[in-house]
């Protein structure tokens, strides 16, 4: 296929030279009638081609094959067999990809380490989850990817099992052993669903992880916002095989999908895939020269340590890691993640992604330079240097060990949710089965799903973690005080 193609970006083209007037939405008609600080600030640009997507873009009945091409085009770059857009973010592709394997009931075997997206997925629809345990990671306090034999146990105790999730990479860069995962499933003719958010650049570098679809997966979904160039909530999902059918698939996508996708995100995704099939190797052996020499400058900053292959690979571990994601530990300083991004964002302006009780995670990608890194390992450097105003008065964040930070389901997390539900105050809720999600975030894997046990461990571990900078945006009190469980 012709990769010099845009066919979104093509068709933007054409609809601002024949000057096309709207008597549709959008309201703001091309920026006209758009608030005139708004325009200041975003530019005539972004109204200009904010545009529907049918009636506009294309025409009513879509009879150019528009978005058509351009997933051809994207399915054809990563060598899948079909390929679809979405504009409301991974979050929903992977809704579709789980309904698209299991229905109301059905049971699905899904990695107890999965964004809240999918634990929403579950309480939309109804699935039956059954729970693949993370490898916890004693040394680190964090979690990896569940392996093939934990899907295998997985199947041993619920044959019925319609199919299982595995989220890979995680947000710490690690990835799962996805071909023996998917050999697993596929011995037993069962699909197996990838969330790869943070995997849109992996099919474009041989120095890089193996991606979902090479892995032998049958639908993976990804994040093109994250790791690759186009605008947030741009997500893309992959299928092949013949085990999840194709029009079962964007049925289950339509049952989410918005009637009025954002036209700047698809334009996105289209630039996106022909810039990294013409240039996208080149782009990421500068990334990967630069990461390798970012890498080795924090590692020489003393409290601070980068973690690397030897850190995250190995046996109980995962099978292989992404240096991109350059995750800092910086518990050697004697403070927190949460406090250090906090200093990084006031004293330096710097945005870190990730930050958790002992680490902080600098997202580099192709678009990162000499000019981007310099001033974060200057401010790193003299994060060091105030190590000790860092360090005083840190509040103690007592995280449980793997054991302990895993929950009983006592029923299915829709049943849990929907059920009447009460507030009760913290210190109260051990022995009560939890009504909603409770998330540190990012990266936005729940400690607590509806319907999990909560356990005095866990609850001490939210009480610290909140006190020491940790954020619940989903809990109902995000102080704590309370919490919801089932009456």
């Amino acid at each position: 296929m012709d990769h010099t193609q845009a066919p979104v970006l093509e068709a933007l083209r054409r609809h601002h030279e024949r000057g096309e007037l709207a008597f549709s939405p959008p309201g703001h008609k091309q920026a006209r009638g758009a608030e005139p600080q708004a325009r200041a600030i975003l530019g005539d640009a972004v109204y200009a081609s904010d545009l529907l997507a049918s009636g506009g873009l294309d025409d009513r009945r879509t009879r150019g094959d528009v978005l058509l091409r351009a997933e051809r085009l994207m399915a054809d770059a990563v060598h899948a067999e079909h390929t679809y857009f979405t504009t409301c973010g991974s979050s929903l592709s992977v809704k579709a990809a789980m309904l698209a394997v299991a229905g109301p009931g059905e049971k699905l075997i899904v990695g107890r380490d999965a964004h809240k997206s999918v634990i929403s997925g579950l309480i939309l629809s109804g699935i039956e989850p059954v729970w693949a345990d993370p490898r916890w990671d004693e040394k680190q306090r964090f979690a990896h990817a569940p392996g093939p034999e934990d899907f295998e146990e997985a199947l041993i105790r619920h044959p019925d099992a319609r199919g299982a999730l595995v989220t890979s990479p995680t947000p710490y860069g690690s990835c799962a052993a996805l071909r023996n995962i998917a050999d697993v499933l596929h011995a037993r003719e069962l699909p197996l669903v990838v969330d790869e958010a943070w995997g849109a650049h992996l099919p474009f570098h041989p120095g890089l992880p193996s991606w979902a679809m090479d892995a032998g997966a049958d639908v993976c979904v990804t994040s093109i916002h994250k790791m690759g160039s186009g605008l947030e909530q741009g997500s893309v999902y992959h299928l092949q095989g013949s085990l999840i059918e194709t029009n079962t698939l964007r049925s289950r996508a339509d049952l989410f999908g918005t009637t009025s996708p954002s036209v700047l995100i698809y334009a996105g995704l289209d630039a996106w895939r022909r810039q990294m099939v013409l240039h996208g190797k080149d782009l990421l052996d500068g990334a990967l020269r630069l990461a390798a020499d970012v890498r080795r400058t924090i590692d020489e900053i003393p409290g601070l340590h980068v973690l690397g292959h030897d850190d995250l690979v190995g046996p109980s571990l995962s099978v292989d890691s992404d240096p991109l994601p350059t995750v800092i530990d910086v518990s050697g300083l004697g403070t927190s993640g949460y406090r250090a991004a906090d200093w990084l964002r006031t004293e330096h302006h710097i945005d870190v992604h990730l930050a958790d009780h002992r680490r902080i995670n600098a997202q580099l990608t192709h678009a990162d330079s000499v000019d981007t890194t310099r001033p974060l390992t200057d401010a790193l450097r003299d994060l060091a240097e105030h190590a000790g105003e860092l360090a005083a008065g840190l509040p103690d964040i007592d995280v449980p060990s793997g054991d302990d930070m895993r929950l009983e389901q006592a029923c299915r997390p829709r049943d849990a949710y929907f059920r009447p539900s009460e507030a009760v105050p913290l210190e109260r809720a051990a022995g009560r089965v939890a009504a909603e999600m409770i998330t540190p975030y990012p990266p936005g894997i729940p400690a607590v799903l509806p319907g999990e046990r909560f356990t005095e461990p866990v609850l001490r571990y939210l009480r610290t973690g909140l006190r020491g900078g940790m954020n619940l945006p989903d809990a109902s009190d995000p102080e704590l005080s309370t919490i919801r469980v089932v009456a």
